[in-house]
């Protein structure tokens, strides 16, 4: 069996990891000082916070 590549690199998920931890403790905000009020948009700042440092995160489904 082939083995599957990777689609996210480790680094990536950690810092989905660290910004879901800022989600649970309340700490998560968004835009303009607004709240993170599901885990679905935590993931997704999570995510665009590796983007923007150039870690190996797919492109935006639009």
């Amino acid at each position: 069996m082939a083995k599957r590549k990777r689609r996210y690199s480790p680094s990536a998920g950690r810092d989905v990891e660290s910004e879901m931890r800022r989600y649970r403790r309340g700490t998560a905000r968004s835009g303009r000082g607004g709240k993170v009020k599901s885990r679905k948009q935590a993931i997704a700042i999570g995510l665009s916070k590796a983007r923007k440092k150039g870690k190996k995160v797919p492109r935006k489904a639009s």
